[in-house]
């Protein structure tokens, strides 16, 4: 079977093998030491500790990590790394708004993260409390990681021989660097940002390289002396699109992915990262995230959807698949994605058994039960005895009150052995469902009064019903619906306009689903019931 998968992998259209061949082609025959010895290919991800991590920091480590597994598929076991980079040393711009003690961090702006006190009072400085957030938040959903703080390479000394390099090479990288920036942004520009020996702030002031070999550079200071200081050992940090060529070059960076944002930094940096006698990574430059207007989603603004606000609606599954799916393409990200993406998601999980191998390798979920570095494929071909768009019609007729507990009861009539314990992927979307139609579906429900054809109609579905057992299968019911339906008796032009006058009358929606699940699963009597209370004072046509 490996040598299957490995066969099938070399022409597989879908985007982390297309990824992962670039990587092939970059090293054929594998990565080598000067031994010839195979060394681990090194993936990046990089994040900015000024904020807590969010969706797009999840985003571009799963799709990073899909990129590594199918580069091993496609190397028959290559080694790999994945390296989670904090750029800790960046000076803090500006206050986040989501912190306590904000006059904490506003005074100690422009000092490295890694410098100023953690505002929530629990870790050594606000880069640390960050970071722990990052490192627990990627453990959380079991990623294989490396992780490097920025301030830890710089204050040890590990980053000194590329920061020579970088007062080497300082009139090249100028040379590239300036004409791409403003007039005035020239006057004051530099690759190197030297750290303030009186304010601990970093500077953005222009330098003069004294002695490349020594790291010796002379700089004005903020109370206008001249200085003369070595920019070793963390008294420095480079400015960004130098300080990403130099960590490539530095750490051996050989994938990393970004935003599309991040386009013209990726071209100065690989530029960069020549001179410094390094090669840019390959990598993909995906699209970004677009919120339910169409517009781009900004922090500022607040229009984005965070980790947690997905979790609360949605699993982390549903996320990874729909994270998954066409990355060069922008996304819209908010709440009403959610239920189709965990639908859909279980979905492509249950074709997997039954696909040919190369359209297993196009089925999302491959992957994702793959991205923990398990070759198995634990759970391939299972699903869910009743849809999330279902449980959410069900609560939804329940009511913004409805209880895990009364959701369960109503599911005993569909689903066998219906135990939470038996079934706790169905339990966590019971709770979120319940979230969801108490946030969003049951503030925005309307029953409104039937046509008197669909009254007509209604009242034949009443009757039928009536005369049908308790234990008739859904789709026995949903022939029963569909008869109706297609009775030109009723007046309907179309299946979908019965349909549509089910969810509108009895579910107070305008979209619904299956009609025979929901009697199955809501119960005959209880769908009467529905349907008594459609009906009252509303006079059904002879």
């Amino acid at each position: 079977m490996t040598d299957d998968l490995t066969t099938a992998a070399q022409t597989s259209k879908a985007w982390p093998f297309e990824e992962a061949r670039k990587l092939v082609k970059r090293f054929p025959g594998g990565k080598k030491d000067a031994g010839g010895n195979l060394v681990p290919v090194l993936f990046e991800t990089g994040y900015g500790p000024s904020g807590l991590p969010h969706i797009g920091t999840f985003q571009e480590v799963l799709r990073t990590t899909l990129v590594r597994r199918a580069y091993e598929t496609l190397t028959g076991g290559h080694p790999t790394r994945l390296v989670a980079f904090s750029d800790d040393m960046d000076g803090l711009r500006k206050v986040p708004d989501n912190v306590p003690n904000k006059e904490v961090l506003a005074a100690n702006l422009g000092k490295p993260l890694s410098r100023i006190p953690d505002p929530f009072g629990t870790h050594e400085s606000f880069a640390h409390h960050n970071n722990a957030m990052l490192r627990a938040f990627l453990d959380r959903f079991g990623f294989d990681y490396e992780f490097v703080s920025a301030s830890d390479r710089y204050n040890s000394g590990e980053f000194d021989d590329a920061l020579k390099n970088v007062l080497r090479h300082f009139d090249a990288i100028m040379g590239i660097m300036l004409p791409t920036l403003r007039e005035e942004r020239r006057k004051t520009y530099s690759p190197v940002l030297p750290v303030s020996p009186t304010t601990g702030e970093v500077l953005q002031v222009p330098i003069e390289v004294l002695d490349a070999e020594a790291g010796l550079v002379r700089f004005t200071d903020v109370d206008g002396t001249s200085v003369e200081q070595s920019i070793l050992g963390g008294r420095s940090k480079l400015q960004w699109k130098v300080d990403w060529a130099m960590r490539w070059v530095a750490l051996g960076v050989d994938y990393e992915m970004c935003g599309k944002d991040l386009t013209d930094s990726v071209t100065q940096s690989g530029k960069i990262a020549q001179v410094l006698g390094g090669r840019r990574p390959e990598g993909l430059i995906y699209e970004l995230f677009l919120d339910e207007k169409g517009e781009k989603i900004s922090k500022s603004k607040g229009n984005g959807l965070t980790i947690e606000q997905w979790l609360d609606y949605g699993s982390e599954e549903s996320l990874g698949f729909y994270l998954f799916r066409e990355p060069k393409s922008a996304k819209s990200l908010h709440v009403g994605i959610i239920p189709r993406a965990v639908d859909e998601y279980w979905q492509f999980r249950e074709k997997i058994p039954g696909q040919p191998i190369e359209q297993r390798m196009g089925n999302p979920v491959w992957h994702l039960l793959r991205a923990n570095g398990e070759a198995s494929g634990a759970g391939e071909g299972e699903t869910l005895p009743v849809t999330y768009g279902l449980l959410l019609n069900l609560v939804g007729v329940l009511g913004a009150k409805a209880t895990r507990e009364q959701v369960w009861s109503y599911l005993g009539n569909y689903v066998e052995n219906a135990d939470p314990a038996a079934h706790p992927a169905l339990d966590g979307l019971v709770t979120r469902a319940l979230a969801y139609n108490r946030d969003f579906i049951a503030p925005t429900l309307h029953r409104r009064k039937p046509e008197p054809n669909e009254a007509l109609a209604l009242a034949a579905l009443d009757e039928e019903l009536a005369a049908t057992s308790d234990d008739a299968t859904a789709e026995l019911l949903q022939n029963i619906v569909y008869e109706i339906g297609k009775d030109p008796h009723y007046g309907f032009e179309s299946l979908r306009d019965w349909f549509k006058a089910l969810y509108e009358t009895l579910l107070g929606s305008a979209q619904g689903p299956r009609m025979g699940s929901f009697i199955a699963l809501y119960g005959i009597g209880n769908t009467r019931a529905l349907i008594a209370e459609a009906l009252e004072g509303v006079a059904v046509p002879e």
